[in-house]
């Protein structure tokens, strides 16, 4: 079963991320600017963020299994409209449907929260989370190598068909579960922005990953326009196989999340704010170009892949431990807040590319990363040493 959902997690994940990788092929197929054709990547994301805030709350009022077999029908659909769209505005259009539905993992991870002990909930959302990473990284791939050969309406069709068969297999594998709310939708969505207000250490983890995912995203969105321009002058393939390096992230985070039952989710983070800040300087020396670039570009996307996967387990487990009634209405307060954040860098990264260069993508990333790692020193060591002390009780208890 955790086989099957992990798999779901990638299947949905990916439709978020194979745009990253077509975008120049989209800009060339419909005539349009680098910078609008990016419109497509920013309207999935901010569909996503939407569809968490929207959708992911009824995962405590519906049952799991016809839930999600739901929503990935309707993605199915979506990406079928934006394999066939004629003109960029109903691409953009399609895309943000294909956002706001494929949300699917994000109802899988209370589904497994709820089905394990206490002491096992990080070692299993690493792997799913090792799940939506390969699904992450294998769709740029797949999106640059299919869209270089077919054009870029072959990745939005074949992922649709992918969609479709996990949809059949979930509603035939998923078991049955009792809703643990009967609260109306509209209190659901209450609820949400509710726990934001009330919870700090749910507060704490939103923005922790809002910055660092927005970092994340910025990169992304814009490494495709470096590979693809003078600097490097290579194909959207490049973009593909530079994605397939961040494999080792896959194994990381399940490692990540048996730390985080360990010791806590606090160290972890630490860590992993310190690697995005020394992925920014890295990843300055791509701009370079030639061989040394490269190289630079190679391991600092990797070590910014690490740094933002594993911060999201310890993040993860410890927004799930809060309220076990209320894990899906606490993810959503968690990844909408994280794919703003995201659908922000994106739009920021391409504002910044088009304005500074490659230089201050880096610099961006390395502001935003610098925030999150302020803010969790003043929260880790401006607290009195009693309550520092109260918060290092294990999850688990």
């Amino acid at each position: 079963m955790v086989l099957l959902l992990a798999m779901t997690c990638a299947v949905a994940v990916g439709n978020i991320y194979f745009p990253q990788a077509i975008s120049p092929l989209v800009a060339a197929g419909l005539n349009v600017s680098p910078d609008s054709a990016a419109l497509v990547v920013t309207a999935t994301q901010l569909g996503y963020a939407a569809g968490i805030f929207l959708l992911v709350p009824l995962g405590d009022r519906l049952p799991h299994r016809p839930f999600m077999v739901t929503l990935l029908a309707l993605t199915g659909l979506g990406l079928l409209a934006a394999g066939s769209a004629p003109a960029l505005p109903l691409l953009v259009g399609a895309s943000a449907l294909v956002g706001v539905t494929t949300v699917a993992a994000q109802i899988v991870v209370p589904l497994a929260a709820g089905l394990v002990a206490d002491d096992r909930r990080g070692a299993v959302m690493g792997t799913l989370l090792s799940g939506s990473i390969g699904g992450m990284l294998l769709a740029r791939t797949f999106g640059g190598a299919l869209g270089e050969w077919l054009g870029w309406r072959a990745p939005y069709l074949v992922a649709a068909v992918l969609v479709l068969l996990i949809a059949t297999a979930l509603a035939f594998a998923v078991p049955v579960t009792t809703p643990p709310s009967r609260q109306p939708y509209p209190a659901l969505l209450a609820e949400s922005v509710r726990l934001l207000r009330t919870e700090p250490e749910l507060r704490r983890s939103c923005f922790y990953q809002a910055t660092v995912f927005a970092g994340f995203s910025a990169v992304w969105t814009c490494l495709a326009l470096l590979l693809n321009g003078p600097v490097y002058g290579l194909g959207v393939q490049a973009v593909g196989m530079l994605a397939l390096v961040g494999g080792a992230t896959m194994f990381c985070t399940p490692f990540a999340g048996r730390l985080v039952d360990r010791r806590g989710p606090d160290p972890v983070n630490l860590v992993c704010m310190l690697g995005a800040l020394a992925s920014a300087a890295i990843l300055a020396v791509g701009a370079l170009g030639g061989a040394p670039g490269l190289a630079a570009l190679v391991l600092g996307t990797l070590l910014l892949d690490v740094a933002m996967q594993s911060g999201m387990v310890a993040n993860q487990a410890r927004v799930l431990a809060l309220r076990p009634d209320a894990r899906s209405r606490l993810n959503t307060a968690y990844m909408t807040c994280a794919f703003l954040g995201g659908s922000a860098g994106s739009w920021l990264g391409v504002r910044t590319y088009a304005q500074v260069g490659w230089w201050g993508v880096c610099v961006l990333v390395a502001v935003l990363a610098g925030l999150a790692l302020t803010r969790h020193l003043v929260a880790r060591y401006g607290r009195s040493p009693r309550s520092a002390g109260e918060k290092k009780v294990p999850l688990r208890q």
